[in-house]
């Protein structure tokens, strides 16, 4: 009777190491839609997606958002600053023009 109910141990176990591995691999998406109506009048919609992957995954699937953003990439920083050196040379070039225009002085009539 004691050999029909022996415990049985998995040895083929998961650690969470290897779960968060293979879903950084794999990758997860998580959908969910959120409709609040009143009266059959549609008030408010959220549509929620959440998608759990690693860098890579995300960038074979051409997601790679944080690339041209200057918060994350600092050779977007470096490229967002090139627009402010021009825009200096423009205001230097508009000044140096108007120095050289000649004065004109309104007179008001009372």
């Amino acid at each position: 009777m004691s050999d029909n109910k022996r415990l049985t141990h998995s040895t083929n176990s998961t650690t969470v190491a290897d779960l968060l591995e293979r879903l950084l691999d794999k990758g997860i998406v998580i959908s969910g839609d959120i409709r609040i109506r009143l009266v059959e009048v549609e008030l408010l919609t959220l549509e929620i997606r959440l998608l759990i992957c690693s860098v890579d995954k995300a960038v074979e699937m051409g997601l790679d958002w944080w690339s041209g953003n200057p918060a994350f990439d600092s050779r977007a920083r470096v490229a967002s600053s090139l627009p402010a050196t021009e825009l200096e040379e423009r205001l230097q070039r508009l000044e140096a023009r108007l120095e050289t225009m000649p004065t004109v002085i309104e007179e008001t009539h009372t």
